[in-house]
């Protein structure tokens, strides 16, 4: 009992002042009509709007006897009007260090006997609180109106789902949007920088569009539980980065030309050779890259089974579409392969060109997504492979044996180098966070873009190269023999 009763009091000590900063921080947003009316205007209209959409929906498809679809739209512009308030929103939190250091009213707060994590915290929940307010607004608004005008109410369950995924995606844009103004040396850099954040909520409310037309609502309850992940991570970086007298001390990002491209051919250039490289710079590499290792690996074998796996169960595949005894024979492989579309001709070098461009692409969109869409763009051959070999085992082959045959001969070497380019992709996503004098900044993501060309160059291409010669070349044979040996 006195351990308990000690520490709600030292409790209260660091949670006190940090609440003080949030009121005197909401008092002061709410004060500023530039931000509030637009706000307002947008939790008063966009409800009306959505409304007129859903009847105007309803009236139409009832003409045909279609309402399901209608009926699986209201729940998207649910999250729609919940998410405008809350994307507007980043101008709150954007403001919240470097806005104030601009008009000269963040030194007497900083000059307060508050700690690092006190200030943090309390701005964090100064900028979260109006977005997530008016996102509630805007969807019990929107709900309320749906209802009497339409006729349609969700249930407790999906309404439940609607307003956490709500705040979830609020409290994402906003825990970034601190870190990036806590960060940064103007207002103008922290809303360039910004972009990187409303990318990908963007791009993830389309995700949840389609997952709602299916009514596919655990995999929207798994959305929900990662977007929880990233919120305790970001909040756990923002604490753990941030500095009052970093933030006092910097008046102007200067951006070096020449010594950047010096950084970039120090990181490209394999300091001790090419034996010296990879004896030793390149497991240094890995290891200094080994969080994102594992997250990569973690995210593409588990993610990628669970999802192929929830695939399957849900949308099978007919079996006349899985009988195999219309595969092509070993020469007609590049027939087939260019009737699909996929690419231009099943040759080594245009698969080897594929995968290259495939992981360059991870690095770009990992870049502009902080490492997150890196991540999904190599899970998806995952799902894919775990999809098809669990359907293979409806029909009674060993899914083990066929995925042996058709992926191991080449996926034993094209995985690895992967996962490695993918891994350093997030870590040019991570650094874009990471103050320079911890490694960040911009010679930071300079150095980060270095070593992935470095790995590229002297990893991962030979890797695909191999892996591709073998997927033209030895893999079809195998397949071959196998289904033959399946036919006797």
């Amino acid at each position: 009992m006195t351990a308990n009763t000690g520490r709600r009091p030292r409790l209260a000590v660091d949670l006190l002042p940090a609440l003080a900063v949030t009121r005197r921080e909401i008092k002061d947003t709410l004060r500023d009509w530039r931000i509030v009316m637009p706000i307002t205007l947008l939790v008063v209209t966009f409800p009306v709007l959505a409304t007129l959409v859903g009847r105007a929906g309803v009236n139409y498809v009832n003409q045909y006897g279609a309402e399901i679809i209608v009926e699986r739209l209201f729940p998207f512009l649910m999250l729609v009007v919940g998410f405008f308030p809350s994307t507007f929103s980043l101008v709150i939190a954007l403001e919240t260090f470097v806005g104030e250091k601009e008009r000269r009213s963040l030194e007497p707060l900083l000059s307060t006997p508050l700690t690092d994590f006190q200030l943090y915290l309390g701005k964090l929940l100064a900028a979260i609180v109006p977005p997530v307010l008016a996102s509630y607004v805007g969807m019990g608004t929107y709900t309320l109106m749906l209802g009497f005008v339409v006729g349609w109410w969700p249930g407790p369950s999906l309404l439940l789902l609607g307003f956490s995924l709500a705040t979830a995606k609020a409290v994402v844009m906003v825990a970034g949007a601190v870190i990036v103004s806590s960060q940064s040396t103007s207002v103008r850099a922290a809303n360039l920088v910004a972009s990187f954040i409303i990318v990908p909520m963007a791009l993830l409310l389309q995700v949840e569009a389609s997952l709602l037309l299916v009514a596919s609502y655990g995999t929207l309850w798994m959305v929900l539980v990662g977007l929880l992940v990233v919120t305790a991570l970001l909040v756990r970086l923002g604490i753990r980065i941030f500095n009052r007298e970093q933030l006092l001390g910097r008046d102007l990002d200067q951006l070096d030309l020449r010594l950047g491209l010096r950084k970039f051919w120090e990181a490209v250039w394999p300091r001790s050779g090419l034996l010296g490289f990879y004896r030793r710079e390149l497991p240094s590499l890995v290891r200094g890259m080994r969080p994102e290792v594992v997250m990569t690996l973690l995210a593409v074998v588990v993610g990628g089974a669970a999802v192929g796996g929830y695939l399957s169960d849900h949308f099978a595949l007919p079996l006349a579409a899985l009988d195999l005894a219309g595969v092509p024979a070993e020469g007609a492989m590049d027939d087939l392969v260019a009737q699909s579309g996929l690419l231009p001709a099943f040759t080594t070098w245009a698969v080897f060109v594929n995968n290259v461009r495939s992981l360059a692409l991870a690095a770009v969109v990992g870049f502009l997504s902080l490492g997150t869409l890196a991540l999904m763009l190599l899970m998806a051959p995952m799902v894919i492979v775990a999809y098809i070999g669990m359907q293979i085992g409806r029909i009674g082959i060993d899914p083990w044996a066929f995925l042996a045959v058709t992926v191991l001969p080449h996926g034993v070497l094209e995985l690895p180098a992967a996962i490695l380019a993918t891994a350093q992709a997030m870590r040019i996503g991570d650094v874009i966070l990471t103050p320079p004098d911890k490694g960040g900044g911009v010679f930071g993501i300079v150095r980060e873009l270095g070593h992935w060309v470095k790995l590229m160059v002297l990893v991962v291409a030979p890797l695909l190269l191999i892996a591709a010669w073998i997927e033209v070349n030895v893999t079809p044979g195998l397949l071959v023999r196998f289904l033959g040996q399946l036919a006797r």
